[in-house]
């Protein structure tokens, strides 16, 4: 408003000569949803409560260490199902105890070594809870005596549930910040409760915010295709669905990574070690020709693993002594080292993020900390994957000589979209959307006039440039890469005025992968 001149004298006015500016809004921001060793800080819950935190350091000081997950040594009558080791004739192998594994402590590692910085964790429980059981005061009729009523507290470990993840994944809506959606427990839920998820996943990001991309891992992706009823790929894609494939990408195989190391795991992670005591025994007898050694080595071995002796003593002693024993533990550390991809993409995903952009297709770069895939790929096993009649394209990874294991592929699920085949396009419209959708919140409620279409125009405008500059907007000027319209009779009618609504259309060529390279040779006629 003009000042009140009044008073004789000299009076200052100032005016903005510049519009209001678009800030970049993050876009390496993952969310992860599953189960923490606390769930409690400073006397209050964590559960289903997300915090921001921006190292692994970080993850440890708020929500704890990961999960022993322990092991069964079983024989195995049917060698076609494989073994890990053999001992007097007999072939035995590690498997897990139980199905579920808790597996967010891991995927955390995974994210962190890939180039992760800033995310959000939603703890929806811990791995155990306390169970409390009351036996009621009992009294003799015959001898009148009374036995007083007894409690005790059992500790159990808890289950996975699909419930529980589910309420992790509402607990997001609050949030604006985080770009990514990742669970990499759902595939520890059974088969179609994974789904369910999955779908639930897919729902929240591409219908309830629309801010954000999901990132799936295959159920059972540790197999290899089969092309029958039974096939992981076919299945994935049967239970996944067909709503808002567009903000999501999943990857196949799982991975062998590094993230556990051989200091991890001890003697604790053997589940029955009768049956370990038994087999370390008939070593002895066959290591050593003496009997009296033989006894003296397997008195020694049962009096340590009897004894409340120091773990990790005990554990190097039997490396030591025990073929079978470090066998037994190389077995439990490449099974614990078998992990789903999304995590690692989720790390991959920010390290492309923030050294070459959003637009930068997250494909061809290599997965720090991974071995190798579970299941080896060649062209042949990718096509079905990459290009298929059902468009649900599944993004692989691969093993290649001299290269060691690669992103082979940057396409969401809805791989016959041309609008949004690719994950940097989908990921950059996104960018582009909630930026510029921040900055006009300033504009709310001025005056719906040709003065503000300006600045608005403007504003948007040079955001866009600024991407074009960095590459991210395909096109030899400015003009070719975007449009940006506003004003009456172009984008608004009398009545939008009149309504209070202003119209702004924005057009953007984001720039996608050379996904083919096709090099023609021919011949050429002899010159001279």
């Amino acid at each position: 408003m003009a000042q009140t001149l009044a008073t004789p004298g000299v009076y200052i006015e100032e005016r903005n000569a510049f519009p209001n500016s678009v800030a970049s809004i993050p876009t390496a921001v993952p969310a992860f949803v599953g189960y923490t060793e606390r769930v409690v800080k400073s006397g209050e819950s964590l559960i289903n409560k997300p915090v921001r935190i921006s190292s692994f350091s970080e993850f440890l000081s708020v929500f704890g260490e990961g999960f022993k997950t322990t092991f069964n040594i079983e024989e195995v009558s049917n060698l076609e199902k494989g073994y890990d080791f053999s001992v007097d004739g007999k072939f035995y192998a590690v498997n897990q105890e139980k199905k579920a594994r808790f597996l967010l402590f891991d995927g955390i590692r995974l994210f962190f070594e890939n180039g992760g910085s800033t995310c959000y964790i939603v703890s929806v429980g811990s791995y155990t809870s306390v169970k409390e059981t009351t036996k009621a005061a009992t009294k003799d009729p015959k001898t009148g005596k009374e036995t007083p009523a007894t409690s005790n507290s059992e500790a159990r470990v808890n289950e996975i549930s699909k419930k529980a993840l589910s309420g992790g994944v509402t607990a997001l809506v609050a949030e604006d910040e985080p770009t990514m959606l990742v669970i990499p427990e759902a595939i520890m839920l059974e088969e179609g409760d994974c789904f369910a998820l999955q779908q639930e996943m897919l729902v929240h990001c591409g219908l309830k915010m629309q801010n954000r991309f999901a990132l799936l891992d295959v159920y059972n992706g540790d197999q290899a295709r089969s092309y029958d009823k039974n096939d992981v790929v076919t299945r994935f894609r049967e239970g996944i669905g067909s709503n808002f494939l567009a903000y999501s990408g999943a990857y196949y195989p799982y991975v062998n990574t590094a993230v556990v190391q051989k200091e991890e795991v001890d003697v604790r992670n053997v589940a029955n070690l009768d049956l370990l005591n038994t087999l370390l025994a008939k070593e002895a007898d066959a290591i050593f020709d003496n009997v009296k050694k033989a006894d003296e080595a397997k008195n020694e071995i049962k009096k340590l693993l009897s004894e409340n002796v120091d773990i990790d003593s005990l554990t190097q002693t039997l490396n030591t002594i025990s073929p079978s024993f470090k066998t037994v533990i190389s077995a439990i550390i490449k099974k614990l080292n078998v992990l789903p991809p999304s995590s690692a993409m989720a790390g991959a995903l920010s390290m492309v993020d923030s050294v070459r952009g959003v637009w930068k297709a997250p494909a061809n770069i290599s997965l720090a900390s991974v071995v190798s895939p579970c299941v080896s790929l060649t062209n042949e096993d990718q096509e079905d994957l990459n290009v298929t009649v059902t468009g649900k394209s599944i993004n692989a990874i691969r093993s290649f000589v001299g290269q060691g294991t690669l992103v082979w592929g940057a396409r969401t699920l809805n791989g016959n979209s041309q609008d949004w085949k690719y994950i940097n396009v989908r990921r950059t419209m996104i960018f582009i959307e909630q930026s510029v959708k921040a900055a006009a919140k300033a504009y709310v409620y001025e005056p719906n006039t040709s003065g503000t279409w300006t600045l608005v125009r403007s504003m948007i405008s040079s955001f866009l440039t600024s991407i074009w500059k960095q590459g991210g907007l395909a096109g030899i000027t400015p003009a070719d890469a975007f449009e940006v319209e506003v004003g009456l009779g172009s984008t608004m009618t009398p009545n939008d005025i009149l309504d209070g609504i202003m119209n702004v259309t924005v057009k953007v060529a984001i720039t996608r992968p050379a996904e083919f390279i096709v090099i023609t040779f021919q011949q050429k006629m002899q010159q001279s």
